[in-house]
């Protein structure tokens, strides 16, 4: 097998080959090369079970449960978009981030084959990253108006990132499979930091069922019927200890809902900026 070639990692300048491995130097990695590796469902189970959120993240990161999406990820980081091909990918899982004690979480689908893919940094590096971040920024919630990859600089405030799948897959397309297999990491972190949490913000239909699942199973009361997802949509979810959180609906920022007119800036802004002044209770 040919060995990949290191490349230049676009903010720190250190060599890294593609995909990268745990404990090498790229900014943020959480693990090391002896963070134990989960190569099926039954381990996710196990690892995720009374995990810390540190050793969760690290172990998230060097996941290996689904075939198909280890080898894809792993195909695009050796294959790459020819705009990106001067730099490494990181071509593993992504963990949540952000604040670990979040007024505010924000729960989308997966990573970009060629955005948290390539940078290591959830919705990092493609244009639905770019709506987002420049909306969060402008509601107060990072401070920066762009997020280009790990390591530059980038901070959330009293927010956190999810994906409901870790790894990048095909057509941004998973299996039912490959969302059940990777949920136990979905269940954990939001157990671990949801204790101050105000607002939930679901980028799209597949986050909004995903939201109202997890809450569901770590303990939350969830209205029933079911809320029907939309755009600006809200349901209250009751927290163990009677703190109402609320969660708020919001059409992904993909290309085609932002080329079409679908999603404008205002709107992403509006749902943003309610979880902000939801957010502002805690202070």
């Amino acid at each position: 097998m040919v060995r990949p070639v290191p490349l230049p990692h676009p903010v720190t300048g250190e060599a890294f080959p593609s995909p990268v491995p745990p404990g090498t130097g790229w900014p943020d990695d959480p693990a090391t090369a002896d963070t134990p590796v989960a190569r099926t469902a039954a381990a996710v189970r196990r690892t995720a079970r009374g995990a810390t959120l540190d050793d969760l993240e690290a172990a998230i990161s060097v996941c290996r449960a689904c075939d198909r999406l280890v080898r894809w990820r792993e195909d695009v980081a050796v294959g790459k978009r020819a705009s990106f091909a001067g730099e490494p990918y990181w071509g593993r899982p992504i963990g949540g981030w952000g604040d670990p004690h979040p007024s505010v979480l924000i729960m989308g689908l997966a990573p970009a084959a060629n955005g948290g893919n390539r940078t290591g940094r959830i919705f990092t590096g493609d244009r639905s990253g770019d709506w987002l971040f420049a909306s969060l920024h402008r509601v107060g919630l990072a401070v920066q108006e762009t997020s280009l990859h790990a390591g530059d600089g980038q901070r959330l405030v009293r927010t956190r990132m999810v994906a409901t799948v870790r790894c990048a897959p095909p057509d941004n397309k998973p299996t039912t499979d490959e969302r059940d297999t990777c949920a136990p990491w979905l269940h954990r972190e939001v157990a671990l930091v949801s204790d101050r949490l105000r607002a939930v913000v679901c980028l799209g239909s597949y986050g909004w069922d995903a939201a109202l699942r997890v809450f569901r199973e770590v303990g939350y009361d969830v209205p029933r019927p079911k809320p029907r997802f939309g755009h600006g949509a809200e349901a209250v979810l009751v927290a163990p200890d009677g703190r109402e959180v609320v969660l708020l609906g919001s059409y992904h920022p993909s290309q085609q809902n932002t080329f079409t007119g679908k999603l404008t800036e205002p709107m992403l802004d509006a749902v943003l900026g309610r979880a902000a002044s939801l957010a502002a209770l805690e202070d």
